[in-house]
């Protein structure tokens, strides 16, 4: 079982358009983030988590042939908006593409994309969209799925745990019952956005005290932003065991 990180870029994404700093400027190709996106393979299940509008290329450079589902954490655009793309699946499958989300989210996308739902018109995605019980399991196949209920900021989104891994990005704070659920983690997958405080996202600082109280084996640090500095540099002082995740990397659990 692996999770393959597709995007590890902030909603702009890096480099930022029009940004000349020596990130947005690096040969590094860990330093090029498209927006945040992961994909759970088990077997020949492979499972979507989160679909921004950078789908479509990560889906290609991923060389994804099918998807059985999707997880969406919540309804921001840098999240949601790539959800159109899923048509070739679709074409490739003859099915509709099984969506998971909080109810209020079904809402969101819903009404983003009315014109997938209730038309019936060729070439269309087609999108079933089922809710997530934010306080039970999900049964994918012979995987189970824990969401885990994180603040984004003010707003309550998504985790996952899969096995002896979770992925949580947009996280500001996480109730202490929900720190529970990360006990005995093999691999974490958690944002970080930058040095500073933000009201909606960790820092690093805060991500790594967070780190510290789960205790995972292995941390990667994801939903990165530009004024993080270069992976070379400040990679180097990230405590053993903690590393900066970037685009494309695949990591077993």
């Amino acid at each position: 079982m692996k999770i393959t990180l597709l995007g590890t870029g902030t909603s702009q994404g890096v480099p930022v358009i029009g940004c000349e700093c020596p990130v947005c400027t690096s040969a590094d190709p860990r330093d090029n983030r498209l927006r945040s996106a992961a994909l759970v393979s088990a077997g020949d299940l492979n499972i979507l988590i989160d679909a921004g509008p950078d789908l479509r290329q990560q889906m290609l450079r991923a060389r994804v042939r099918h998807l059985d589902a999707i997880l969406l954490t919540h309804e921001h655009n840098d999240h949601v908006i790539g959800l159109d793309d899923i048509r070739p699946f679709n074409f490739s499958s003859g099915r509709a593409m099984t969506v998971f989300a909080l109810p209020r989210v079904g809402e969101e996308v819903r009404r983003r994309f009315e014109y997938v739902f209730g038309h019936p018109i060729p070439g269309l995605p087609r999108i079933d969209l089922l809710p997530i019980d934010p306080a039970a399991p999900l049964r994918l196949g012979a995987l189970k799925i824990v969401p885990i209920r994180v603040m984004h900021g003010r707003l309550p989104i998504l985790g996952f745990r899969i096995d002896e891994m979770a992925y949580l990005t947009d996280v500001k704070t996480i109730p202490d019952e929900e720190l529970d659920k990360l006990e005995g983690l093999k691999v974490l997958v958690i944002n970080a956005l930058h040095h500073r405080d933000h009201p909606t996202h960790l820092n690093l600082e805060e991500a790594l005290d967070l780190i510290a109280r789960i205790r995972p084996e292995r941390a990667f640090l994801t939903h990165v932003s530009h004024e993080m500095g270069r992976v070379e540099e400040t990679g180097k002082r990230l405590p053993t065991g903690v590393s900066f995740a970037f685009d494309g990397l695949e990591i077993d659990f």
